[in-house]
């Protein structure tokens, strides 16, 4: 990528999100930058705005020590979830992604259920996912057996690896999956060992670590904002706080991919209307009751229905909101101009 003359727009990476202040690469120099107040004016919601990894069209000033985001250039790929707490609206969690790494630890971290989440979300995106196991050493290799044939069944060709940051087990493993150029993103929650994990890729110890606390396993917050590293390797990773909230919004898509076996049994009830419940004729139920679907994956999938039915209903109608205030706004002002 050249880099442009002082005061020309130039192609940029966002390499960091801090709020309102962004960090940006045009492969010579790593600089601040913020919003020009047009494109600010353009955007209609938080899916128009710069996330990590976004390539970006940037004007350089002050010598090259500062600049100016104009547009965000066409996303490959752009990962998204509900916003934490009450508040319905989409958080960008990084764009340009070409694999997604879920990490897990083989402790009290492993949840098939908020996997299924990640998993979701991935898949809405159109990212390949890959599952990683991080804390391999705590386990024996009959118990290793059990996690993995838990997780295999999930998904067809889903691939799974175990590792340790603590012996080096699977490490090259990982690493043959990190070609140059492409990008990747760490997900997990606080604990599971991402930023050691990428501290042992980077071959240094640019990345601050903490322990888990040893009564719960859980752990304590070392990665606050979203970051893209470049590897020695030449592929990027984008570094990601633990999510303690994975909501979902808009993603009809990924939750026919992650179940994509449940959304096949239910084609195949009598009733094309099927609540799967007590009906007579029912697939689901029928495939519940011999053991060819567990029970809690259904109901995991059936809450994420229902919880994204809910989000997508606030969501319009706080867009719809936002717009009729807006539009209220602006009679006021014309008002004003008059008198």
């Amino acid at each position: 990528m050249e880099p442009g003359e002082n005061g020309a727009l130039g192609r940029a990476r966002v390499l960091a999100v801090h709020k309102e202040r962004f960090v940006v690469s045009d492969g010579s120099a790593e600089v601040h930058a913020e919003l020009a107040g047009r494109f600010l004016h353009r955007a209609g919601s938080a899916l128009d705005l710069p996330t990590v990894g976004d390539w970006v069209s940037a004007e350089f000033l002050d010598k090259r020590t500062h600049a100016i985001i104009h547009e965000v250039l066409p996303r490959s790929s752009l990962m998204k979830r509900k916003s934490p707490g009450r508040n319905v609206d989409c958080q960008l969690v990084g764009a340009n992604i070409d694999t997604a790494f879920v990490v897990q630890s083989l402790d009290h971290d492993f949840n098939p259920r908020r996997l299924e989440r990640y998993l979701v979300m991935i898949h809405e995106s159109g990212i390949l996912p890959v599952v990683l196991f991080s804390k391999s050493d705590l386990c024996g290799e009959d118990e290793k057996a059990g996690w993995l044939a838990k997780i295999t069944g999930l998904l067809a060709g889903l691939q799974v690896i175990t590792f340790s940051n603590e012996t080096g087990e699977n490490l090259d493993r990982i690493e043959a999956l990190l070609e140059p150029e492409k990008t990747y993103c760490l997900l997990g929650s606080s604990g599971v060992g991402k930023s050691t994990l990428l501290n042992r890729l980077l071959g240094n110890e640019q990345l601050e670590t903490q322990a888990v606390r040893e009564k719960d396993s859980k752990g304590r917050h070392t990665t606050t904002s979203r970051q893209l590293i470049r590897l020695p390797s030449g592929a990027m990773v984008i570094d990601t706080p633990g999510m303690r909230e994975l909501g979902n919004l808009f993603v009809d898509t990924g939750i026919g991919q992650t179940f994509a076996e449940i959304e096949e049994l239910a084609r195949q009830c009598r009733f094309s209307d099927c609540s799967h419940g007590s009906e007579r004729g029912c697939a689901i139920q029928r495939a519940i009751d011999s053991g060819e679907l567990s029970e809690d994956r259904f109901e995991n999938y059936r809450a994420m229905q229902r919880e994204t039915a809910f989000n997508e209903m606030s969501y319009r109608e706080k867009r719809e909101k936002d717009r009729a205030f807006g539009k209220m706004v602006r009679s006021v002002m014309k008002q004003k101009r008059r008198r």
